[in-house]
């Protein structure tokens, strides 16, 4: 939920307390008018004393009292679909119904049971119908042939179908600003409260390196709220039942069956042994890296020896590495190659190549 909307519900029910409390007060103005000192002891002083004194009490108390238990309700039904909202309201009009059908001969019941037990029924049945109902509403459906979305996101709220949970390892490295802003990604971006507090965390550290990461961060953050084509939202959603960030994200992506985007090569194997999709944008790179093969020509600029004799290595725009066989005479020179063999290996792709024969493009 977002900060303007806990300010709205803190802000009603300033109001509300205010009224209510002031009503209340107004009340008891007659009561208290005894009390007042001679020259206030009048019904319009007592009646308006009384009514301000309530009413800044209940705009100062209902807030602390109500804010909590309102915000996590309005959460709770914030994450629900339509068809379980309408589920809701049916179970617990069946159970009202069915309180309302016994409450006849509970009343007629003696005392204590028959002024109280008609009451208790309500309560207790449209509990029952309302959880049923939340539990079981696929099958209720079913039964009744109502359709329900078959999509991956129907359980969620209209603004989170298909989110994307970013964690803070994807947020510092960048690049997701830039697939955000080609338009590949087509679903809203989630970031949970406690990533961005990870985020400041590491960019209040006095570490100078783990601070520019952090201020990087929180940079990029700020990039894809402002130039992303699609919707990033900020949530509340703090998963009580884990402690870790790691753990939070993937209590979020179990509870609204959507994927984590991130770098984290043990965050992506944690996971997926739980059977939560991660979409990782190193293994994204790798896939769009162009493909070559053997005995193909590129142009490629050695910088540095290899660690085999008379090897020179070099790297294409993408960053993939060039081992070039005899590429030590041309170092710091750029030169047409032909691919020997290419080589995947867990931490991305290699190249082996061999000079062409006298192709020696001019160097810088």
């Amino acid at each position: 939920m977002s900060e303007r909307t806990e300010s709205y519900i803190v802000f009603g029910l300033r109001v509300c307390g205010a009224v209510v409390m002031g009503l209340i007060g107004w009340s008891l103005g007659a009561s208290i008018m005894p009390l007042l000192p001679q020259p206030l002891s009048h019904e319009a002083f007592a009646h308006v004393g009384a009514m301000l004194a309530f009413g800044v009490a209940g705009g100062l108390a209902f807030p602390l009292l109500f804010a909590r238990p309102i915000t996590t309700l309005y959460h709770r039904i914030a994450n629900l679909s339509a068809a379980q909202i309408l589920a809701g309201f049916m179970g617990l009009g069946a159970g009202l119904l069915l309180a309302a059908l016994l409450a006849f001969p509970l009343a007629r019941l003696p005392e204590p049971f028959g002024p109280v037990l008609p009451f208790l029924a309500a309560v207790g049945f449209g509990t029952l119908g309302l959880g049923i109902m939340s539990l079981r509403y696929r099958e209720v459906f079913a039964l009744l042939n109502i359709k329900l979305p078959s999509s991956r996101g129907a359980d969620l709220p209209a603004y989170m179908r298909e989110p994307l949970l970013l964690d803070t390892s994807v947020i510092i490295d960048g690049r997701i600003a830039d697939v955000s802003a080609t338009g590949f990604l087509r679903s809203e971006l989630i970031i949970p409260r406690f990533v961005l507090n990870e985020l400041q965390y590491i960019a209040d550290s006095p570490d100078p390196m783990r601070r520019a990461r952090g201020r990087r961060g929180l940079e990029v953050l700020r990039r894809l709220q402002r130039e992303s084509p699609m919707p990033v939202h900020i949530v509340q959603d703090d998963p009580e039942e884990a402690q870790r960030v790691d753990e939070k994200l993937i209590a979020l992506a179990k509870q609204w069956n959507c994927p984590i985007v991130t770098n984290d090569y043990n965050l992506n194997r944690v996971a997926s042994l739980q059977g939560v999709t991660v979409l990782n944008l190193n293994e994204l790179a790798n896939a769009v890296k162009t493909a070559l093969i053997p005995g193909e020509a590129l142009h490629v600029r050695i910088i540095q020896p290899g660690r085999e004799a008379r090897q020179g290595v070099g790297y294409l725009d993408d960053g993939t590495m060039v081992v070039v066989e005899d590429g030590q005479d041309f170092m710091d020179r750029t030169v047409e190659v032909t691919v020997t063999k290419v080589l995947q290996t867990a931490a991305g792709r290699m190249i082996f190549a061999r000079p062409a024969a006298s192709q020696l493009v001019a160097t810088k």
